[in-house]
């Protein structure tokens, strides 16, 4: 039977099922739903729910009969050619394109300002992943991560996108999303030419958002202003864009509108990328350069190195030389990220791609390290490479004192995926046999410390973080302390440095006065303050690194009712009145409850240790002293009562000197009990101490 010509539907044969079904959508179509007056409650609400689910159920059989027809589809956000195009063009992304139609760019935002979701719709509008594999958060691969929203481990993407009939070739590479990690963050900005800034149309510039900026702009990116969200019903876009100009002092005259989540603006994003940010310098002719911005360890195929080629080409079997750790190693495979590993033969300057080459540690190929031919060296390796120094120290216990060969088996296996993680063994006289571990800030500390407890299956203890400190001896040595228990005598030192970080404090106008409060009771010293809007204010400060470790993201948010946002970085060292706080607990020195504070504070940390302390030491058969100390100076102190039995309850009658006999022979009991008697401190008296520690310091 043939099909007629109607609607612009050309003519074919069909099924005459299909015919009728179409006869009957016809006129269904002008029967009225249901109502009212023709049936009971009941009756009519069936009869809606059927209708609904027919009308449903036909109107896809006829979105089938017209792709069986005329071969198209109804629309959906893309147009029908631009869907297939997208599809075609995410399947062909291992073609190769010329260098200049190459576009290395990332993404750079503040925390909730929706640069994971706007990654994923990058992804599916290209074609790079397809709906049946999307889910949100695509890029993040660990539950941590999208539990907290943030990005911990980086990742890179190949997409390949049709603009004016001309195939290009986009690398996203991400970054992580927190101050912790950003040395990462510039090494990956270090390897594009261009940058999404993404603000949110509600939110407006916030601390993380400025401190991007200013780490793209070293890099000379060429920077594309994105106001996402303004979809939501409080966006202020056109307020926003004002900010961001007077701020940052970005031209906004080009920036985009779009919501990711809808859908909204995502071809303008991926034209502003082709049209504006600039094509990698063609030098494939000279010596390889590749810059490595991330590596992560495979048990199967050793450390994963991800590197942007700078200059040259690289391919599989090639000898390959790491200039800052002096290895070399043979390329065993060479692909691309499109987000999955997908090996290809070779890689020239501009791309983006990954090495395996049987490395063994991750130290042998660091971020940062330029790769190049063992046989065709370059001459300079790429600037900008540091190695990664941990700031924030703290112990790392097993409550069963078994899992300890667990716990050092565990840490070892992350600081394969995690070359900033330091540990050295360490002995505490309360909590038996642990570790020593350094951080690269607080946020890392607590991903290692969750990651250990989750895949390891580990009870831990964390004692109160800590910061490295600079001790100048007396005899012209300096060493770097980060123990309380490691720091030399009074008598040996001659100065102490502290790390010194300068914060800048985003805030409304009415929270102005509490930040300030906040960051005085800190050692906080006041530099600038700013109003970057009409009700919103940046405070700068420099303080020291040992009073952020503590309870003060958590006193910023709560003071200001989780509207400020901070930022950080590190400035250097600098001399301070330090000394060390000792709690002496009946005359024996407890070693895991010594602080490095500041003479001024060393009062009120040592009356907030000794009160915590009584209230969780059990009672003795004897009194027992409490005291905090600097040297052998008691500075506060407390005693726990002893526990007295009533020797006096059998002397009914008698002479007075048969009561002062027994009191006598007590009194010298106790006092012999003292001399030998030991007090032993509850481990649940450390863990409460360890928290009472981080808030008082």
């Amino acid at each position: 039977m043939d099909w007629p010509n109607y609607m612009g539907v050309k003519s074919c044969t069909v099924p005459w099922p299909w015919l009728l079904l179409w006869t009957y959508l016809l006129q269904r179509s002008s029967y009225p739903e249901p109502s009212s007056s023709s049936y009971s409650p009941s009756l009519r609400r069936l009869s809606s729910i059927s209708f609904s689910r027919f009308r449903c159920h036909s109107n896809r059989k006829l979105q089938l009969l017209c792709q069986a027809t005329a071969g198209t589809e109804p629309q959906s956000g893309l147009s029908v050619s631009g869907s297939k195009l997208a599809a075609r063009s995410g399947q062909d992304r291992l073609l190769k394109v010329p260098i200049s139609n190459i576009r290395n760019f990332s993404i750079i935002a503040h925390i909730d300002h929706g640069k994971s979701t706007l990654a994923d719709k990058l992804l599916q509008v290209t074609g790079t992943v397809q709906n049946r594999d999307m889910k949100e958060q695509f890029l993040d691969n660990m539950d941590l991560e999208r539990e907290r929203g943030i990005t911990i481990k980086l990742q890179a993407a190949r997409m390949r996108y049709v603009y004016e009939d001309t195939p290009y070739c986009l690398n996203l590479i991400d970054t992580p999303g927190h101050v912790d990690f950003s040395y990462e963050v510039s090494r990956s900005l270090a390897a594009c030419e261009g940058a999404l800034l993404v603000v949110d149309a509600s939110q407006g510039v916030e601390a993380q958002t400025l401190a991007n900026v200013y780490l793209a702009l070293e890099n000379n990116l060429e920077i594309i202003p994105v106001l996402n969200k303004i979809d939501l019903p409080g966006a202020e876009p056109e307020k926003v864009l004002k900010e961001i100009e007077e701020v940052i002092g970005l031209d906004c005259s080009k920036a985009i509108f779009c919501s990711a989540k809808e859908g909204i603006g995502i071809t303008e994003i991926l034209d502003a990328i082709v049209q504006r940010i600039p094509a990698p310098r063609d030098t494939a002719k000279n010596p390889l350069r590749a810059l490595i911005f991330d590596s992560y360890y495979d048990p199967y195929r050793g450390v994963i190195v991800y590197f942007r080629v700078i200059d040259g080409k690289v391919k599989k079997g090639d000898r390959i030389f790491f200039m800052a750790s002096g290895k070399d190693y043979f390329a065993d495979e060479v692909g691309v990220l499109s987000p999955n590993q997908i090996q290809v033969d070779e890689l020239y300057a501009g791309e983006v791609g990954y090495i395996a080459a049987s490395v063994r540690s991750v130290a042998d190929a660091r971020v940062g390290d330029t790769i190049t031919h063992y046989g065709r060296k370059a001459e300079s390796s790429l600037p900008g490479y540091e190695e990664a120094t941990p700031m924030v120290f703290c112990g790392l216990f097993p409550v069963d004192a078994d899992q300890f060969p667990d716990l050092r088996d565990a840490l070892e296996k992350l600081q394969l995926n995690d070359a900033a993680l330091k540990f050295e063994p360490e002995t505490s006289s309360a909590m038996g046999f642990g570790f020593r571990c350094g951080f690269l800030g607080l946020l890392h500390m607590e991903i290692v410390q969750e990651r250990l407890e989750r895949e390891y299956n580990l009870n831990l203890i964390t004692t109160a973080p800590s910061v490295v400190y600079r001790v100048n001896s007396v005899n012209g040595d300096t060493t770097l302390c980060s123990n309380p228990s490691r720091l030399p005598d009074p008598g040996q030192r001659k100065s102490v440095e502290e790390p010194y970080v300068k914060i800048e404090l985003l805030t409304p106008k009415d929270y102005i006065g509490a930040l300030m409060e906040l960051a005085q009771e800190r050692r906080g010293e006041f530099k600038e303050m700013k109003y970057i809007a009409e009700n919103r204010a940046s405070i700068l400060y420099e303080l020291p690194l040992a009073e952020m470790v503590g309870d003060f993201f958590d006193q910023l948010k709560s003071r200001t009712k989780g509207y400020a946002s901070m930022e950080y970085s590190v400035i250097g060292y600098r001399e301070s009145d330090l000394i060390k706080l000792d709690i002496l607990i009946n005359a024996e020195m407890v070693e895991p409850l010594s602080t490095i504070v500041h003479r001024d504070k060393a009062y009120s940390v040592g009356r907030a240790l000794t009160q915590k302390l009584k209230e969780l030491i059990p009672r003795q058969m004897f009194k027992v002293p409490i005291q905090a100390c600097i040297g052998s100076k008691v500075i506060a102190s407390e005693a726990l009562s002893a526990i007295r039995k009533d020797v006096l309850a059998k002397c009914y009658g008698g002479d007075i000197s048969r009561k002062k006999k027994l009191l006598k022979k007590q009194a010298a009991g106790k006092k012999r009990m003292k001399a030998i008697g030991r007090v032993d401190v509850p481990q649940e008296a450390f863990m409460a101490v360890l928290k009472l520690e981080r808030e008082v310091l």
